[in-house]
């Protein structure tokens, strides 16, 4: 990496229902994500949290229509948006740490307004693909990919700059295994790449991130990495709040991440739903940590 990289925590709650996501940033920070930085000599700015709306306990729990504190979550990614944009256009490397998956509609927001084709690799158990009409719960980390795609409630699809962020063609979906009805029709009518873990099974994780660069290199300018650590099996990674039994393995995870640091492509990177509220000993901010650090060059030898 000789790239400069901007550590930005997003303490972003509101896209789902479970309190302490929020802490996602600090427990990754002290499970040593900066001493790993530093140890690799990298040159690093920890530009702290953003300022996000506070929680509102009773508005938060209570039953709403359409997109769940949708007005909080347009704030917030609107802060997250400039400091993104700001990030790449000082040609530094935005690392943003959740907060829930709400928060890519910021980060790639601002992102996105620096490539004429960015190219998304989103590395979950879920697509993140719905729209208000068609989720089951409301839940906006559940949407955000469909978001920056260009449809949903016009605030969110707008945040940055008007319109899409990404198109279907530049999108490699990893490590699915629980995809909503809406969803899956709208992956085949897109023909948006995915792997499902049925192809991790049969393919193997190195190959299905040589076809996911393969794929990629030649058509995007940039490539941003948004990263879940939901996509994780939760028998390993238990701190995170919509666990989906049968998912990548740790040392999957790091190979995984090994290849793409290898390829020099990535340009960006999410890594987002840590709940250090359900976890055990703060131990998925730490597999977080140690994942960054796979990514930004640590090695045995």
């Amino acid at each position: 990496m000789n790239k400069t990289i901007d550590i930005i925590g997003a303490p972003i709650a509101f896209g789902q229902r479970k309190l302490g996501v929020d802490f996602g940033p600090d427990a990754i920070r002290y499970a040593g994500l900066l001493k790993r930085l530093k140890d690799l000599d990298l040159t690093f700015n920890d530009k702290g949290n953003i300022q996000v709306p506070k929680i509102d306990l009773e508005r938060y729990w209570s039953e709403q229509e359409g997109a769940r504190n949708l007005p909080e979550i347009v704030a917030a990614s609107k802060t997250l948006s400039d400091a993104t944009s700001e990030s790449v256009a000082q040609s530094h490397f935005p690392l943003t740490l959740g907060g829930d998956h709400s928060l890519a509609i910021g980060s790639i927001s601002g992102i996105s307004q620096h490539y004429e084709n960015l190219g998304v690799i989103w590395y979950d158990a879920h697509g993140d693909l719905n729209i208000a009409e068609e989720s089951p719960s409301g839940n906006v980390h559940g949407m955000p990919l469909r978001t920056l795609l260009g449809e949903g409630d016009e605030q969110l699809v707008n945040v940055g700059s008007e319109g899409a962020k990404v198109k279907p063609e530049n999108v490699v979906l990893i490590g699915m295994r629980d995809l909503d009805s809406g969803e899956r029709r709208y992956i085949k009518e897109q023909n948006i790449k995915t792997y499902t873990m049925a192809d991790v099974d049969r393919l193997g994780i190195q190959q299905v991130i040589k076809e996911t660069i393969e794929y990629l290199k030649d058509t995007t300018d940039g490539i941003h990495l948004s990263f879940d650590v939901d996509g994780l099996d939760p028998y390993e990674t238990p701190g995170t709040g919509t666990r989906v039994p049968g998912g990548l393995t740790y040392r999957e995870s790091h190979f995984a991440l090994e290849l793409l640091s290898q390829s020099n492509l990535i340009t960006s990177m999410d890594l987002v739903e840590v709940n250090p509220l359900l976890d055990q000993g703060n131990s998925t901010a730490e597999q977080a940590a140690v994942l960054l650090g796979s990514f930004f060059g640590e090695t045995l030898l």
